[in-house]
C-alpha cells in the first residue's frame, strides 16, 4: 500500500538551531518543470528570477498537517511569517505586488536547509500590517503572513547554497536579485 511507512527514527543529536536567515520569492509558474527525487527537489527547467530577502528575528516557517479520517484527505498548510523592518516607498510597492500574487518561496534556515513552499499552488499573503510604531523603540515596518496549501510538506531543495539556493538545478537558468539597503 502506498501509505505504509518505510523507515524508523532515532532521537537526533542536539546540533541544530531554529530560525530562518533568508528567503527568495519566485513568481508563480516560472520554475518550469520541477523534478522530485525521494520527495526532494533535484532539478527545474525554468528561466526565472529569484528575489532575495534577508530576514532575522521573528520570521519563521511553520507547516500544519491537516488530515481528516472522515473525508479521507490530507494537506499541508505552509505558513511563513515575515517581519521586515523599515518602511520605504520601494518596499510598499513590492509588498503590494506580493499581496496581489502567489509566489513560490524558497526558505533558508540556519541549518543550511533550503525548503520550497508553495510548489504546486503558490503562497498567498493572507494578512499582515504596515506599521510605524508608537514609541521610539517600537517596530516600524512590514509584517506579512503568507500561506500555501499543498499536497505534500514543503520540499527540500538538493545542493542549494547561501549564494544560490538553485545551484543544484542544472536545467534551470536563475537570476538571483539581491535587495538593496535603503
Amino acid at each position: 500500500m502506498a501509505c505504509d511507512i518505510t523507515a524508523g527514527r532515532k532521537v537526533p543529536c542536539k546540533d541544530i538551531i531554529g530560525g530562518i536567515t533568508r528567503i527568495w520569492f519566485v513568481n508563480f509558474g516560472d520554475m518550469g518543470t520541477v523534478t522530485e527525487t525521494d520527495d526532494a527537489i533535484s532539478d527545474m527547467t525554468g528561466t526565472f528570477s529569484a528575489y532575495q530577502y534577508d530576514v532575522k528575528g521573528t520570521s519563521n516557517l511553520e507547516q500544519a498537517i491537516n488530515s481528516s479520517r472522515d473525508t479521507g484527505t490530507t494537506f499541508f498548510e505552509q505558513t511563513l511569517t515575515l517581519s521586515l523592518p523599515k518602511l520605504s516607498k520601494e518596499d510598499n510597492k513590492e509588498v503590494k505586488l506580493l499581496s496581489y500574487g502567489r509566489p513560490h518561496i524558497v526558505i533558508e534556515d540556519y541549518n543550511s536547509n533550503f525548503i520550497l513552499a508553495g510548489l504546486d499552488y503558490g503562497c498567498e499573503v493572507t494578512g499582515g500590517s504596515i506599521a510605524t510604531g508608537a514609541a521610539m523603540g517600537d517596530f516600524s515596518g512590514y509584517s506579512l503572513t503568507m500561506v500555501g496549501s499543498e499536497k505534500k510538506p514543503a520540499n527540500f531543495i538538493l545542493n542549494g547554497t547561501s549564494a544560490d539556493p538553485f545551484a543544484g538545478m542544472s536545467s534551470a537558468t536563475v537570476t538571483i536579485v539581491v535587495g538593496t539597503n535603503s
